[in-house]
């Protein structure tokens, strides 16, 4: 059957095309598998809850008639707005409007936040573009640019916010900078969600076309209930394709945990257990609670614009599991720099079993993607990364060191994780705090940030190792827990460069060489593992007798192999002294950079000038040693093998390959996507 939405129609229609309901809602109640909604253009001021799932080949399909015309936003129109003096005016919005969640009194709040300002989960609109929360109206009156930000002119339009008991009123004031708001666009935060089910298991939905916008979404930490603007709410097979998605005061898509009451941002409320624990105890928690294939994940985002969110612009924990992220623009994400935590990225993922991140292209963000924990069997391919990293050189404090960003983070997983294809352009490329990593095929014009460190939990003088989980390959059943030995990587037929450094980056990195979670490296390269052994020097390690009752030995829990061939480095990028066959350029200076072609994405570069002819073998899975904690090999989430024979454009590499993304040297003259 087919529902009709047309936010113009009277109340009262039927759904029919003649008909139609005036709210998503409406269809919603109705909708069963195989039934399809279909939106007119129009905004439509709801929190859309899907109250029926869909079924393996049937979803339940919600789509926009024309795209991006049908735009579901979490904001209303602020209006009757009076001028107080200068640029600043001021509003009364009646708090039954708010019904019982009011993002004005409550505060964003939860696990790895970090509450240096008070932060409500409301924000006010101009033109679309959500302006800055200050602490006082005096502030609102003599505002001053706020230099932490990426856009910090626009940090001189302010607001501020009280409660009026006696009226049971909000009460907003605004620094419009000349503007008056009783002539522009200026909207205020009501709804924590745009299109999200209340229930759990409401799965097999698709969401095609429509614009989602400036939702009040909470916190999402990977020890929370992780809730979005748009998501599945612990169910499995969704589709989000097509889709712009901005200005969510935290997470716009969210493929996260379902809520457990007794552990639910435990330890900032319980205190005594630290975070690292209390997300074991939610891992173990949600296997005994039906987190398996059978149940949870395998969802699709594509071909998505997403945006301008503060904390993420996905972000998941547990409920993304088998899923595949592919063809989107991730971009300005914590830009505002008015929220901080461990919890920031264009993508951040903790256990992204058997996820495929392929052809996106994320950029300006405070941090890339960042997949922290179990990213065992996750494949990060064909992508594009540039300008991942603090822009501005006041920034990089050393303070700031740890939180300078980066195009990729990986975090205490196991592996394996697979890096392919991709291209790497941001001063610091990959953030490696972690093992069972395997890079294939990329460019990387940055450098290998976090090597051998980051991994332990900050005890002051106590050995605080942080113990994570692996799985039985391409499940979710938990084989195992154990600490990071580091090592495990291989480095194979990639191109690094080195490109010029940053002055205050530079600076850092001399000055916090020896800070625990980060080393603050920006010089490229696979140097960083010179001190870890060949598999032959490991190996050796076991000769004789190993068992109980053997001599005392470190070799359990000294750093693992790293393997190394067919790299070519230029500009000073620096290969692993034990890679055999490494090819360094000393003589030609090579540019790189971001650019566009027919208003694409594209690379601009000399590099094929000098990247001599070489004739490398095509790799495959059984080529790469298997990832060591979880005995895992690089392969397909259904067990089958990688072959390598295809580049970041899609094209097929014959009987010997190129280093780097590319099949030739004329695919770096077009557009990438």
């Amino acid at each position: 059957m087919i529902y009709y939405v047309n936010v113009a129609a009277p109340a009262g229609g039927n759904g029919s095309k003649e008909k139609p309901f005036n709210k998503i809602q409406n269809a919603a109640d109705l909708a069963q598998a195989g039934d399809e909604v279909i939106v007119a253009p129009g905004i439509y001021r709801e929190a859309v809850n899907p109250k029926n799932a869909g079924k393996p080949g049937k979803p339940i399909i919600y789509r926009s008639e024309k795209m991006l015309a049908a735009h579901i936003t979490g904001a209303e129109p602020a209006k009757k707005w009076e001028k107080i003096d200068g640029n600043v005016y001021f509003t009364r919005i009646p708090n039954a409007i708010f019904g019982d969640f009011n993002p004005y009194t409550t505060l964003v709040s939860g696990d790895w936040f970090i509450a240096y300002m008070t932060a409500h989960l409301g924000d006010i609109f101009l033109n679309g573009k959500s302006m800055y929360e200050v602490k006082t109206l005096d502030e609102v009156k003599n505002p001053k640019i706020y230099n932490l930000s990426w856009d910090p002119e626009f940090t001189l339009y302010t607001w501020y916010t009280e409660q009026d008991q006696a009226k049971n009123e909000t009460l907003i004031y605004a620094n419009f900078q000349g503007t008056d708001p009783n002539k522009a666009d200026v909207e205020y935060t009501v709804r924590k969600n745009c299109f999200y089910p209340e229930a759990e298991g409401i799965g097999y939905i698709n969401l095609c076309g429509f614009k989602v916008s400036k939702a009040a979404s909470q916190w999402a930490p990977p020890t929370a209930y992780q809730e979005g603007m748009i998501g599945p709410h612990w169910s499995k097979g969704w589709i989000i394709e097509d889709c712009e998605v901005f200005e969510a005061k935290c997470s716009g898509i969210s493929l996260g945990k379902y809520k457990q009451p007794e552990n639910d941002n435990k330890w900032l409320k319980w205190k005594y257990k630290d975070g690292t624990q209390t997300e074991r105890d939610c891992i173990c928690q949600a296997q005994l609670e039906g987190w398996d294939k059978a149940n949870i994940g395998s969802h699709i985002i594509r071909r998505c614009n997403i945006h301008d969110c503060g904390q993420t612009g996905i972000v998941g924990h547990l409920g993304g599991v088998f899923s595949i992220i592919e063809d989107n623009h991730i971009h300005h994400i914590n830009n505002k720099q008015n929220l901080a935590g461990a919890e920031i990225g264009g993508i951040k993922m903790h256990a992204a079993i058997d996820v495929i991140y392929r052809r996106n292209h994320i950029h300006h963000c405070t941090r890339g993607m960042w997949l922290d924990w179990q990213a065992q069997g996750t494949r990060v391919t064909q992508n594009f990364f540039h300008d991942n990293c603090l822009p501005f050189d006041h920034l990089m404090t050393k303070e700031a060191v740890g939180n300078a960003g980066e195009d990729l983070f990986i975090e205490v997983s196991h592996g394996p994780t697979l890096l392919d294809n991709n291209i790497f352009l941001s001063d610091r490329a990959v953030k490696l705090a972690t093992q069972g990593v395997a890079m294939v095929h990329n460019l990387v014009a940055g450098s290998l940030a976090a090597v051998g460190c980051g991994v332990d939990n900050g005890s002051l003088s106590r050995i605080s190792p942080r113990y994570t989980p692996y799985h039985l390959p391409h499940q979710t059943q938990v084989a195992g827990f154990m600490t990071i030995l580091h090592g495990d990587c291989k480095f194979y037929n990639n191109i690094f460069i080195q490109q010029p450094m940053r002055e205050m980056l530079k600076k850092n990195m001399e000055e916090c060489n020896n800070f625990a979670w980060d080393d603050a490296n920006v010089k490229a390269g696979t140097f960083k593992y010179n001190k870890y052994p060949t598999f032959e020097e490991w190996d050796k390690l076991f000769e004789g007798y190993c068992g109980m009752g053997s001599a005392p030995s470190d070799r359990y829990y000294t750093e693992l192999p790293v393997w190394a061939g067919g790299n070519f480095y230029f500009n000073g990028a620096l290969p692993m002294d034990k890679e055999k066959d490494a090819v360094v350029d000393s003589k030609n200076k090579v540019e790189i950079k971001y650019t566009e072609i027919e208003g694409r994405p594209a690379i601009k570069t000399n590099l094929y000038d000098f990247l001599p002819d070489a004739k490398l073998n095509i790799l495959k899975t059984d080529d790469i040693a298997m990832a060591f904690e979880p005995e895992e090999k690089y392969e397909n989430p259904d067990g089958s093998a990688i072959v390598f024979d295809t580049d970041l454009m899609g094209l097929k590499r014959l009987s010997t390959a190129l280093p780097g993304p590319f099949v030739d040297k004329t695919e770096v003259q077009k557009p990438l996507f």
